[in-house]
Protein backbone atom coordinates (compact mmCIF):
# COMPACT_ATOMS: atom_id res chain seq x y z
CA UNK A 1 0.00 0.00 0.00
CA UNK A 2 1.48 3.33 -1.07
CA UNK A 3 1.19 6.55 0.87
CA UNK A 4 0.55 9.74 -1.03
CA UNK A 5 2.83 12.51 0.37
CA UNK A 6 0.34 15.11 -0.84
CA UNK A 7 -2.38 13.56 1.30
CA UNK A 8 -0.07 13.54 4.30
CA UNK A 9 0.67 17.22 3.80
CA UNK A 10 -3.04 18.00 3.39
CA UNK A 11 -3.93 16.10 6.55
CA UNK A 12 -1.16 17.90 8.41
CA UNK A 13 -2.44 21.28 7.23
CA UNK A 14 -6.01 20.42 8.25
CA UNK A 15 -4.82 19.32 11.69
CA UNK A 16 -2.84 22.53 12.10
CA UNK A 17 -5.85 24.63 11.16
CA UNK A 18 -7.99 22.73 13.68
CA UNK A 19 -5.42 23.28 16.43
CA UNK A 20 -5.23 26.98 15.62
CA UNK A 21 -9.03 27.25 15.54
CA UNK A 22 -9.32 25.53 18.93
CA UNK A 23 -6.62 27.79 20.37
CA UNK A 24 -8.34 30.88 18.98
CA UNK A 25 -11.67 29.70 20.38
CA UNK A 26 -10.11 29.07 23.79
CA UNK A 27 -8.61 32.56 23.77
CA UNK A 28 -11.93 34.20 22.88
CA UNK A 29 -13.69 32.18 25.59
CA UNK A 30 -11.06 33.12 28.17
CA UNK A 31 -11.24 36.78 27.18
CA UNK A 32 -15.01 36.80 27.62
CA UNK A 33 -14.95 35.01 30.97
CA UNK A 34 -12.28 37.33 32.37
CA UNK A 35 -14.03 40.46 31.12
CA UNK A 36 -17.38 39.28 32.57
CA UNK A 37 -15.75 38.58 35.95
CA UNK A 38 -14.24 42.07 36.03
CA UNK A 39 -17.53 43.66 34.96
CA UNK A 40 -19.55 41.88 37.66
CA UNK A 41 -17.17 42.81 40.46
CA UNK A 42 -16.67 46.43 39.39
CA UNK A 43 -20.43 46.88 38.97
CA UNK A 44 -21.15 46.10 42.60
CA UNK A 45 -18.26 48.10 43.99
CA UNK A 46 -19.32 51.12 41.91
CA UNK A 47 -22.34 51.79 44.14
CA UNK A 48 -20.10 53.53 46.68
CA UNK A 49 -18.94 56.02 44.07
CA UNK A 50 -22.40 57.24 43.13
CA UNK A 51 -24.32 57.08 46.38
CA UNK A 52 -23.01 60.37 47.82
CA UNK A 53 -23.74 62.66 44.85
CA UNK A 54 -27.53 62.99 45.24
CA UNK A 55 -27.23 63.24 49.04
CA UNK A 56 -24.24 65.33 50.08
CA UNK A 57 -24.88 68.64 48.26
CA UNK A 58 -28.24 69.09 50.03
CA UNK A 59 -27.05 67.41 53.22
CA UNK A 60 -24.38 70.10 53.46
CA UNK A 61 -26.97 72.74 54.26
CA UNK A 62 -28.49 70.53 56.95
CA UNK A 63 -25.26 69.75 58.81
CA UNK A 64 -23.72 73.17 58.23
CA UNK A 65 -21.11 72.39 55.56
CA UNK A 66 -20.24 75.17 53.10
CA UNK A 67 -20.57 74.56 49.34
CA UNK A 68 -16.79 74.72 49.01
CA UNK A 69 -16.30 72.03 51.68
CA UNK A 70 -18.97 69.88 50.02
CA UNK A 71 -16.98 70.20 46.79
CA UNK A 72 -13.79 69.21 48.62
CA UNK A 73 -15.47 66.11 50.07
CA UNK A 74 -16.95 65.08 46.73
CA UNK A 75 -13.54 65.55 45.08
CA UNK A 76 -11.42 64.03 47.86
CA UNK A 77 -11.41 60.56 46.35
CA UNK A 78 -10.17 61.94 43.04
CA UNK A 79 -7.44 64.06 44.60
CA UNK A 80 -6.39 60.96 46.52
CA UNK A 81 -6.22 59.02 43.28
CA UNK A 82 -4.02 61.72 41.76
CA UNK A 83 -1.42 60.61 44.30
CA UNK A 84 -2.32 56.91 44.29
CA UNK A 85 -2.75 56.24 40.55
CA UNK A 86 0.94 56.19 39.67
CA UNK A 87 1.88 53.76 42.47
CA UNK A 88 -1.11 51.61 41.50
CA UNK A 89 0.05 51.44 37.88
CA UNK A 90 3.63 50.68 38.91
CA UNK A 91 2.41 47.99 41.32
CA UNK A 92 0.56 46.27 38.48
CA UNK A 93 3.67 46.20 36.27
CA UNK A 94 5.58 44.78 39.25
CA UNK A 95 3.25 42.16 40.83
CA UNK A 96 0.37 41.65 38.40
CA UNK A 97 -3.35 42.48 38.41
CA UNK A 98 -5.21 40.02 40.65
CA UNK A 99 -3.92 41.01 44.10
CA UNK A 100 -4.23 44.79 43.54
CA UNK A 101 -7.78 44.34 42.21
CA UNK A 102 -9.01 42.33 45.20
CA UNK A 103 -7.22 44.55 47.72
CA UNK A 104 -8.57 47.70 46.06
CA UNK A 105 -12.15 46.47 46.26
CA UNK A 106 -11.78 45.60 49.94
CA UNK A 107 -10.42 49.09 50.64
CA UNK A 108 -13.37 50.63 48.77
CA UNK A 109 -15.78 48.62 50.92
CA UNK A 110 -14.15 49.92 54.08
CA UNK A 111 -14.35 53.48 52.75
CA UNK A 112 -18.06 53.12 52.00
CA UNK A 113 -18.65 51.95 55.57
CA UNK A 114 -17.21 55.31 56.63
CA UNK A 115 -20.32 57.05 55.21
CA UNK A 116 -22.46 55.10 57.68
CA UNK A 117 -20.22 56.10 60.59
CA UNK A 118 -20.31 59.74 59.44
CA UNK A 119 -24.09 59.91 59.83
CA UNK A 120 -23.85 59.23 63.57
CA UNK A 121 -20.68 61.20 64.24
CA UNK A 122 -20.42 64.62 65.91
CA UNK A 123 -17.93 65.51 63.14
CA UNK A 124 -19.62 64.16 60.01
CA UNK A 125 -17.56 66.32 57.66
CA UNK A 126 -14.33 64.73 58.94
CA UNK A 127 -15.70 61.22 58.52
CA UNK A 128 -17.07 61.93 55.05
CA UNK A 129 -13.71 63.39 54.02
CA UNK A 130 -11.80 60.42 55.46
CA UNK A 131 -14.16 57.92 53.83
CA UNK A 132 -13.73 59.56 50.44
CA UNK A 133 -9.94 59.48 50.82
CA UNK A 134 -9.98 55.76 51.68
CA UNK A 135 -12.39 55.07 48.82
CA UNK A 136 -10.01 56.91 46.49
CA UNK A 137 -7.08 54.70 47.49
CA UNK A 138 -9.06 51.58 46.71
CA UNK A 139 -10.53 52.84 43.46
CA UNK A 140 -7.07 53.82 42.15
CA UNK A 141 -6.11 50.15 42.35
CA UNK A 142 -9.42 48.91 40.94
CA UNK A 143 -9.51 51.21 37.91
CA UNK A 144 -5.89 50.68 36.88
CA UNK A 145 -6.14 46.90 37.21
CA UNK A 146 -9.49 46.65 35.41
CA UNK A 147 -8.22 48.50 32.34
CA UNK A 148 -4.92 46.63 32.34
CA UNK A 149 -6.78 43.30 32.47
CA UNK A 150 -8.87 44.35 29.47
CA UNK A 151 -5.70 45.30 27.56
CA UNK A 152 -3.97 42.03 28.56
CA UNK A 153 -6.71 39.68 27.35
CA UNK A 154 -7.53 41.41 24.04
CA UNK A 155 -5.79 42.41 20.81
CA UNK A 156 -6.18 45.40 18.51
CA UNK A 157 -9.15 43.85 16.74
CA UNK A 158 -11.19 43.46 19.95
CA UNK A 159 -9.58 45.92 22.36
CA UNK A 160 -12.12 48.70 21.86
CA UNK A 161 -14.96 46.32 22.68
CA UNK A 162 -13.17 44.86 25.72
CA UNK A 163 -12.30 48.30 27.07
CA UNK A 164 -15.84 49.47 26.45
CA UNK A 165 -17.38 46.52 28.25
CA UNK A 166 -15.08 46.86 31.28
CA UNK A 167 -15.55 50.62 31.40
CA UNK A 168 -19.30 50.05 31.05
CA UNK A 169 -19.27 47.69 34.01
CA UNK A 170 -17.48 50.27 36.15
CA UNK A 171 -19.88 52.99 35.02
CA UNK A 172 -23.04 50.91 35.44
CA UNK A 173 -22.47 50.55 39.18
CA UNK A 174 -22.20 54.33 39.48
CA UNK A 175 -25.74 55.16 38.25
CA UNK A 176 -27.10 52.36 40.40
CA UNK A 177 -25.49 54.15 43.32
CA UNK A 178 -26.98 57.43 42.13
CA UNK A 179 -30.48 55.97 42.05
CA UNK A 180 -30.03 54.26 45.40
CA UNK A 181 -28.53 57.39 46.94
CA UNK A 182 -31.42 59.54 45.74
CA UNK A 183 -34.45 57.25 45.91
CA UNK A 184 -33.54 55.01 48.87
CA UNK A 185 -32.51 58.03 50.96
CA UNK A 186 -35.87 59.68 50.17
CA UNK A 187 -37.83 56.56 51.12
CA UNK A 188 -35.80 54.77 53.81
CA UNK A 189 -33.25 57.33 54.96
CA UNK A 190 -29.68 58.31 54.20
CA UNK A 191 -28.03 55.83 56.57
CA UNK A 192 -29.82 52.89 54.95
CA UNK A 193 -28.65 53.99 51.50
CA UNK A 194 -25.04 54.17 52.68
CA UNK A 195 -25.31 50.80 54.44
CA UNK A 196 -26.59 49.00 51.34
CA UNK A 197 -23.76 50.50 49.26
CA UNK A 198 -21.19 49.28 51.78
CA UNK A 199 -22.60 45.75 51.77
CA UNK A 200 -22.51 45.60 47.98
CA UNK A 201 -18.89 46.82 47.91
CA UNK A 202 -17.82 44.05 50.26
CA UNK A 203 -19.76 41.52 48.16
CA UNK A 204 -17.84 42.74 45.08
CA UNK A 205 -14.59 41.89 46.86
CA UNK A 206 -15.70 38.29 47.24
CA UNK A 207 -16.72 38.12 43.58
CA UNK A 208 -13.32 39.43 42.45
CA UNK A 209 -11.45 37.01 44.72
CA UNK A 210 -13.42 34.04 43.40
CA UNK A 211 -13.59 34.82 39.68
CA UNK A 212 -10.80 37.12 38.46
CA UNK A 213 -7.52 35.38 37.45
CA UNK A 214 -4.05 36.82 37.03
CA UNK A 215 -3.55 38.26 33.52
CA UNK A 216 -0.47 40.51 33.67
CA UNK A 217 2.09 37.71 33.41
CA UNK A 218 5.57 37.96 31.94
CA UNK A 219 8.87 36.15 32.29
CA UNK A 220 10.32 38.82 34.57
CA UNK A 221 8.68 41.52 36.64
CA UNK A 222 9.64 45.10 35.97
CA UNK A 223 11.59 46.85 38.71
CA UNK A 224 9.75 50.16 38.46
CA UNK A 225 9.67 53.06 40.86
CA UNK A 226 6.35 53.39 42.74
CA UNK A 227 5.90 57.03 41.69
CA UNK A 228 6.86 56.53 38.05
CA UNK A 229 4.54 58.18 35.53
CA UNK A 230 4.37 57.42 31.83
CA UNK A 231 5.17 60.65 29.98
CA UNK A 232 4.97 59.39 26.40
CA UNK A 233 3.04 61.44 23.83
CA UNK A 234 0.11 58.97 23.62
CA UNK A 235 -0.36 58.89 27.39
CA UNK A 236 -0.16 62.68 27.78
CA UNK A 237 -2.53 63.22 24.85
CA UNK A 238 -5.15 60.75 26.06
CA UNK A 239 -4.69 62.03 29.61
CA UNK A 240 -5.46 65.64 28.65
CA UNK A 241 -8.61 64.56 26.83
CA UNK A 242 -9.61 62.51 29.88
CA UNK A 243 -9.01 65.57 32.08
CA UNK A 244 -11.31 67.75 29.96
CA UNK A 245 -14.13 65.21 29.83
CA UNK A 246 -14.22 64.57 33.56
CA UNK A 247 -13.82 68.25 34.42
CA UNK A 248 -17.16 69.08 32.80
CA UNK A 249 -18.87 65.74 33.38
CA UNK A 250 -18.36 65.45 37.13
CA UNK A 251 -17.66 69.11 37.83
CA UNK A 252 -20.29 70.99 35.87
CA UNK A 253 -23.01 68.34 35.66
CA UNK A 254 -22.91 65.94 38.59
CA UNK A 255 -21.82 68.42 41.26
CA UNK A 256 -24.37 71.11 40.31
CA UNK A 257 -27.42 69.23 39.00
CA UNK A 258 -29.15 68.87 42.38
CA UNK A 259 -28.75 72.63 42.99
CA UNK A 260 -30.02 73.43 39.48
CA UNK A 261 -33.15 71.35 40.09
CA UNK A 262 -33.71 72.90 43.49
CA UNK A 263 -33.44 76.45 42.13
CA UNK A 264 -35.76 75.79 39.17
CA UNK A 265 -38.28 73.63 41.04
CA UNK A 266 -38.22 70.81 38.47
CA UNK A 267 -39.58 67.50 39.75
CA UNK A 268 -41.61 64.44 38.76
CA UNK A 269 -43.41 61.66 40.64
CA UNK A 270 -43.17 63.68 43.84
CA UNK A 271 -39.40 63.34 44.23
CA UNK A 272 -37.40 66.20 45.69
CA UNK A 273 -34.12 67.56 44.27
CA UNK A 274 -32.10 64.63 45.66
CA UNK A 275 -34.33 61.97 44.15
CA UNK A 276 -34.66 63.84 40.85
CA UNK A 277 -30.94 64.46 40.53
CA UNK A 278 -30.26 60.81 41.26
CA UNK A 279 -32.67 59.73 38.53
CA UNK A 280 -31.30 62.20 35.96
CA UNK A 281 -27.70 61.34 36.72
CA UNK A 282 -28.65 57.69 36.37
CA UNK A 283 -30.14 58.46 32.94
CA UNK A 284 -26.84 60.14 32.05
CA UNK A 285 -24.68 57.24 33.15
CA UNK A 286 -26.95 54.56 31.67
CA UNK A 287 -26.63 56.42 28.37
CA UNK A 288 -22.87 56.57 28.87
CA UNK A 289 -22.73 52.84 29.60
CA UNK A 290 -24.61 51.91 26.43
CA UNK A 291 -22.44 54.13 24.25
CA UNK A 292 -19.24 53.03 26.01
CA UNK A 293 -19.79 49.55 24.69
CA UNK A 294 -21.09 50.82 21.34
CA UNK A 295 -18.23 53.28 20.84
CA UNK A 296 -15.65 50.57 21.47
CA UNK A 297 -17.27 48.20 18.99
CA UNK A 298 -17.57 50.93 16.35
CA UNK A 299 -13.88 51.82 16.65
CA UNK A 300 -12.94 48.13 16.32
CA UNK A 301 -15.13 47.70 13.25
CA UNK A 302 -13.98 50.89 11.51
CA UNK A 303 -10.28 50.12 12.00
CA UNK A 304 -9.56 53.57 13.44
CA UNK A 305 -10.35 55.18 16.80
CA UNK A 306 -10.29 58.82 15.66
CA UNK A 307 -13.62 59.22 13.78
CA UNK A 308 -15.50 57.64 16.68
CA UNK A 309 -13.75 59.85 19.23
CA UNK A 310 -14.38 63.04 17.25
CA UNK A 311 -18.07 62.27 16.77
CA UNK A 312 -18.74 61.57 20.45
CA UNK A 313 -16.81 64.63 21.66
CA UNK A 314 -19.11 66.70 19.43
CA UNK A 315 -22.17 64.94 20.90
CA UNK A 316 -21.02 65.83 24.41
CA UNK A 317 -20.62 69.49 23.44
CA UNK A 318 -24.14 69.49 21.98
CA UNK A 319 -25.47 68.05 25.23
CA UNK A 320 -24.06 70.91 27.29
CA UNK A 321 -25.53 73.44 24.85
CA UNK A 322 -28.97 71.90 25.33
CA UNK A 323 -28.43 71.86 29.10
CA UNK A 324 -27.59 75.57 29.10
CA UNK A 325 -31.04 76.29 27.62
CA UNK A 326 -33.01 73.61 29.50
CA UNK A 327 -36.11 74.93 31.24
CA UNK A 328 -38.26 71.82 31.14
CA UNK A 329 -37.85 68.23 32.24
CA UNK A 330 -37.84 66.79 28.66
CA UNK A 331 -35.00 69.14 27.68
CA UNK A 332 -33.08 68.07 30.79
CA UNK A 333 -33.50 64.42 29.85
CA UNK A 334 -32.30 65.07 26.28
CA UNK A 335 -29.27 66.98 27.59
CA UNK A 336 -28.39 64.21 30.05
CA UNK A 337 -28.70 61.54 27.35
CA UNK A 338 -26.45 63.49 24.96
CA UNK A 339 -23.82 64.26 27.60
CA UNK A 340 -23.82 60.64 28.73
CA UNK A 341 -23.55 59.41 25.14
CA UNK A 342 -20.62 61.73 24.50
CA UNK A 343 -18.78 60.76 27.64
CA UNK A 344 -19.42 57.06 27.20
CA UNK A 345 -18.76 56.97 23.48
CA UNK A 346 -15.25 58.34 24.00
CA UNK A 347 -14.34 56.00 26.89
CA UNK A 348 -13.82 52.68 25.12
CA UNK A 349 -12.01 54.03 22.03
CA UNK A 350 -9.89 56.40 24.15
CA UNK A 351 -8.63 53.65 26.46
CA UNK A 352 -8.15 51.31 23.49
CA UNK A 353 -6.16 53.97 21.64
CA UNK A 354 -3.85 54.31 24.66
CA UNK A 355 -3.38 50.54 24.82
CA UNK A 356 -2.77 50.37 21.04
CA UNK A 357 0.10 52.86 21.29
CA UNK A 358 1.68 51.62 24.54
CA UNK A 359 4.16 48.71 24.92
CA UNK A 360 2.80 45.87 27.06
CA UNK A 361 5.42 46.27 29.78
CA UNK A 362 4.31 49.90 30.32
CA UNK A 363 0.54 49.34 30.20
CA UNK A 364 -0.01 49.53 33.95
CA UNK A 365 1.85 52.82 34.25
CA UNK A 366 0.11 54.28 31.20
CA UNK A 367 -3.32 53.42 32.63
CA UNK A 368 -2.34 54.82 36.03
CA UNK A 369 -1.03 58.07 34.51
CA UNK A 370 -4.17 58.48 32.41
CA UNK A 371 -6.24 58.04 35.57
CA UNK A 372 -4.21 60.85 37.20
CA UNK A 373 -5.42 63.24 34.50
CA UNK A 374 -9.02 62.08 34.74
CA UNK A 375 -9.07 62.39 38.50
CA UNK A 376 -7.46 65.80 38.39
CA UNK A 377 -10.23 66.98 36.06
CA UNK A 378 -12.95 65.32 38.11
CA UNK A 379 -11.47 66.72 41.32
CA UNK A 380 -11.07 70.30 40.14
CA UNK A 381 -14.48 70.32 38.45
CA UNK A 382 -16.73 70.46 41.55
CA UNK A 383 -14.42 72.93 43.28
CA UNK A 384 -14.72 75.31 40.32
CA UNK A 385 -18.33 74.69 39.29
CA UNK A 386 -20.04 74.80 42.69
CA UNK A 387 -18.77 78.27 43.71
CA UNK A 388 -19.30 79.66 40.17
CA UNK A 389 -22.85 78.37 39.64
CA UNK A 390 -24.39 81.08 41.83
CA UNK A 391 -22.53 84.19 40.59
CA UNK A 392 -22.47 83.41 36.84
CA UNK A 393 -25.65 81.36 36.59
CA UNK A 394 -26.21 77.78 35.48
CA UNK A 395 -26.90 78.69 31.85
CA UNK A 396 -23.60 80.49 31.38
CA UNK A 397 -21.70 77.78 33.25
CA UNK A 398 -23.10 74.98 31.10
CA UNK A 399 -22.62 76.96 27.86
CA UNK A 400 -18.94 77.48 28.68
CA UNK A 401 -18.58 73.74 29.30
CA UNK A 402 -19.76 73.00 25.74
CA UNK A 403 -16.46 74.35 24.39
CA UNK A 404 -14.31 72.06 26.53
CA UNK A 405 -14.91 68.76 24.59
CA UNK A 406 -14.22 70.58 21.32
CA UNK A 407 -10.88 71.87 22.63
CA UNK A 408 -10.11 68.34 23.83
CA UNK A 409 -10.69 67.11 20.28
CA UNK A 410 -8.06 69.49 18.94
CA UNK A 411 -5.56 68.24 21.53
CA UNK A 412 -6.33 64.65 20.56
CA UNK A 413 -5.79 65.27 16.84
CA UNK A 414 -2.50 67.08 17.46
CA UNK A 415 -1.10 64.43 19.81
CA UNK A 416 -2.08 61.47 17.63
CA UNK A 417 -0.66 63.13 14.51
CA UNK A 418 2.64 63.78 16.27
CA UNK A 419 2.87 60.15 17.40
CA UNK A 420 1.71 58.39 14.24
CA UNK A 421 2.09 60.93 11.43
CA UNK A 422 -1.55 60.39 10.52
CA UNK A 423 -4.83 62.15 11.38
CA UNK A 424 -6.61 58.81 11.16
CA UNK A 425 -4.18 56.02 12.06
CA UNK A 426 -5.42 52.55 11.29
CA UNK A 427 -5.90 50.24 14.26
CA UNK A 428 -4.21 47.25 12.64
CA UNK A 429 -1.22 49.38 11.65
CA UNK A 430 -0.75 51.30 14.86
CA UNK A 431 0.76 48.38 16.72
CA UNK A 432 2.56 48.48 20.04
CA UNK A 433 4.90 51.44 20.03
Amino acid sequence: MSIDPANLQTNHNVSSIRVLAVAAGDRVSRTRSVVVAVVVSTFFVGFGGGVVFPILPNLGTVIGISPFLVGVILSANRFTRIVANAPAGSLIDRVGTRKPLVAGMLIEGVGTLGYVVAMGSPLPEAWFLGARIVWGLGSAMVFATAYTIAADVSDEGSRGTSMGVVRGGIMLGFPSGLVMGGVVSDVYGITVAFGVAAALALFATLVAYALVPETHVSGTRNAVRPWELDTSVPTLTVGLVNFAIFFVYLGALFATLVLFLDRNGLSVWGYGPQGMSGLLMAVTVFSATVFTIGGGKISDASGSRMPTLGAFLAVMAAGFLVLSMAGTLPMLVVACVLIGAGQGGTSGPLMALLADLTPGERTGRAMGTNNVFGDLGGGLGPMVALPLAGPVGFGALYAACAAVPLLAGLVLVGGVYRQTGSLRPRTAGSGKR
